[in-house]
């Protein structure tokens, strides 16, 4: 019963997260976290946050942590195959109707209208790490992580990756 738990929860969000990673992010954490309770919203950001670190698909690496985390090895390949069969599937379905038809005004409108939603779902989501944060952390260090978030991504242009790593060494001397 795990198991098809484990499938549902990383097939739902990958067949309607349109958009990429990004998309899916929200979709697996309602999930995860809301629907099966299987992480806390501090466990999923901790999740999250280590696998920006590393190269390769996020939602792929975060499938296979989690499932792991749930079921052992069996989870584990049971959430990165229901993670990864719909976009194969569609890609290869859907990709040769897509580039025949780039041109066409629905397609363009499907994508400028798509944009938005993707932009409310990662508000949503940074909007519960931002409380997470704040609770876990207080609001100091919320605030210095977060303006130099913006200040080294945005300004200086860091990797997100850099960010990451230079958080967790915050953390690690600063908190708690």
């Amino acid at each position: 019963m795990i198991y098809l738990e484990i499938f549902i929860a990383f097939l739902i969000p990958n067949i309607i997260g349109y958009g990429g990673g990004p998309a899916v992010i929200p979709l697996i954490e309602s999930e995860v976290v809301t629907r099966y309770g299987w992480l806390t919203t501090k466990e999923f950001g901790e999740v999250l946050a280590i696998a920006n670190t590393l190269p390769g698909p996020i939602a792929t690496k975060m499938s296979g942590v989690i499932g792991y985390e749930v079921a052992g090895w069996g989870g584990a390949a049971v959430a990165i195959f229901a993670t990864v069969a719909p976009s194969l599937l569609l890609m290869i379905f859907l990709v040769g109707f897509l580039m025949k038809h780039k041109d066409h005004p629905k397609v363009q409108a499907l994508s400028a209208t798509v944009r938005p939603a993707i932009a409310v779902l990662m508000a949503g989501l940074t909007f519960r790490f931002v409380e997470s944060s704040y609770v876990d952390s207080g609001i100091i260090h919320t605030i210095i992580l977060g303006v130099a978030g913006i200040y080294g991504i945005y300004v200086k242009k860091w990797h997100a990756g850099w960010f990451i790593l230079v958080g967790l060494l915050y953390g690690a001397l600063f908190i708690r």
